[in-house]
Formats: C-alpha cells, structure tokens, sequence
C-alpha cells in the first residue's frame, strides 16, 4: 500500500455510529487540547508523534509523513494512526491543522502553563492555579468538542420519551445535575444511583429513548453496563467521556469527548473531569431547551414561581437575623 494511499483511507466506524457518517476534524486551536486529552491512552510511540505535533506545530507542518516519522522514531503507519486517532481523516489533514495552529501561535498569544499545586502554597496562590487550571479545561473543552455529535446528541435528547442517565462518585453528580434541569423544562428524565436500578430502568427502554453515560475514564463497569443494555434495546445512547477510545464507546451512538487538566496529588481527576464534564452538560441543556423552546420556557417559569415562596421567606429569615 502507498503512503499517498495509506494517508487518505479512513477507518469505519464501529457499531450503528457507522451509519452517522464521519465526523468533522477538529480545528486547529483543538489540536493541543486533543493531545492532552488522547496521550495517556496511547502507545508510547504515539505519544511521541503526538508530542512532536503540539510542541512544534510550525516544524512538523513542514514534514511530509516520512519526515515525522523519522523525527520521533516512528513509522509512516504511527504517524497515520496517531493523527487519526486525534481526529483527522489522515496526515494532510493533519498538516493543514498544524500550519493553521502554528500561525495562531505566531500571532503573539502567550502559550498554554500548566501549574501544581504545593502543600505550602498560600491560599491565594491556590484559588490563582485552580482558576487557571479550570478556565483551561474548560477551553479545552470546548475547542475539543464535536458539534455535530453534539447536535445530534441534543436532537436525541429534545425527541425523546425519557432519558435515563448514569454516572458514579463525581460522574453521578453530573448525571443528577442533568436530569434536575431536564425536569425543570417538563422532559422526562432519570439519573439512577443504584447500579442494579440503572440496569432494571435500562431493560425498559426502547427506540426512541434516550440513554447517557458520563464516565471520564471510559471504562467504569458500573456505567457500561447499562448504557450497553440500552444499546441492545434500541435506544439511542451517549457518551460523555473524557477517552474517546474506551470500552463505553462500543455501545455509544453519539461521543463527547470532555477534556481534564493534568491530575497531581492535591487536585484528584475527579475535580477536573468535573468541570468539563458540568460544560458538556450544559451545552446539552441549553440545546435542548432551544429546541423545545415552546414548551421548555412556560415550564421553566412555572418551576421557579413554584419555589418563589421559599426564596422570599428565606429572605426574611435572612433578613430578622440582621435586624
């Protein structure tokens, strides 16, 4: 097989995402993110070829696939798989990506810092590195994140029956906080705590429901399981993780793929994973209410003066203890 061909020939996807088409390549300004996101999953000469690509963007669009190959080690067949694996259908898809992010980063913008946090650091050294470490998860993120899985996980979520959502530890905290707000615009929707629940509510659905698992290491038995019963009923299922390439996927027709700031002893994954995860989360809501928009707004103001009256006597508890 040729280089020219082995470039341009892209793999099929597995499982009934097949039929969806392929999805967009990331944009350039996705690319590090990317990286960040997909090294620890891949091979060590992977890794090499990806490092190399967000180091020096400039030097590697200059290469030819055989170029970079020899750059970091590697073969022609790494260098492919590795920009596919970030998302580009092949190598000179992958060479426009950098040469657009090389000019970005030659217009002056200050690079991307990662900073730990010490034992002895002063608190306010602690809330400036959080909120860094958080605006750029957060910005990976989003510049990491396919819209079109994105709409068609938003047109699932408006249309459905019922949505069933299933997270654990600080995954499930994201799955409450996604069905609270989908019950507040009258959809239907379950986030169950329990992993037997979770597999008994899944048995129950069928086309044309909605099944969404949110598991940042893509490999937690507790969420696969269901979202894989779903799968085989016939629902349309979601995955929101951050390993785009984990076994969650098998069974997800549509991926969002979220984004963590490099994990240390002070700040666990689960915190960072958080974070982008509560970002795709939102970006689900806000689509959906837009699309239902006639029913979702009537339904969100009759959900806030419901609870009205327990605002304002709050209010004045609040304000006999000034007093």
């Amino acid at each position: 097989m040729t280089d020219e061909v082995k470039e341009t020939f892209a793999h099929a996807s597995g499982g009934r995402r097949a039929a969806g088409g392929g999805n967009a390549p990331p944009a350039p300004a996705a690319l590090a993110a990317k990286v960040r996101t997909l090294a620890p999953s891949m091979t060590r000469s992977m890794q090499r070829v990806a490092e190399a690509v967000a180091g020096d963007p400039a030097g590697c669009a200059a290469l030819t696939v055989t170029g970079l190959a020899e750059l970091t080690g590697t073969s022609e067949a790494t260098v492919v798989r590795t920009a596919r694996l970030l998302g580009y259908p092949g190598y000179r898809d992958l060479r426009l990506a950098l040469a657009g992010l090389a000019a970005q980063q030659q217009s002056g913008r200050a690079p991307a810092i990662t900073t730990d946090i010490a034992v002895d650091d002063p608190i306010a050294d602690v809330v400036a590195k959080l909120a860094y470490d958080e605006q750029q998860t957060l910005a990976d993120t989003a510049a990491g994140l396919d819209t079109v899985q994105l709409g068609a996980a938003v047109a699932a979520l408006a249309a459905a029956r019922r949505t069933d959502v299933y997270g654990i530890g600080a995954s499930g905290l994201v799955a409450q906080d996604l069905t609270q707000k989908m019950l507040r615009i009258g959809l239907i929707a379950h986030a169950p705590g329990d992993t037997h629940l979770a597999v008994t509510n899944a048995v129950q659905l069928r086309t044309g429901d909605v099944a969404l698992a949110i598991t940042h290491s893509g490999s937690t038995g507790d969420v696969i399981e269901p979202l894989r019963v779903a799968f085989e009923r016939g629902a349309t299922t979601i995955a929101v993780t951050g390993r785009p390439d984990s076994p969650v996927t098998q069974y997800a027709d549509h991926v969002l793929t979220t984004s963590t700031a490099r994990e240390s002893e002070l700040r666990p994954a689960a915190m960072s994973s958080r974070t982008s995860q509560l970002l795709v989360v939102d970006c689900l809501f806000v689509g959906v209410a837009q699309r239902t928009y006639e029913s979702a707004a009537p339904a969100l103001a009759a959900s806030y003066e419901a609870l009205a009256h327990r605002h304002g006597a709050l209010r004045g508890v609040a304000g006999d203890r000034r007093a």
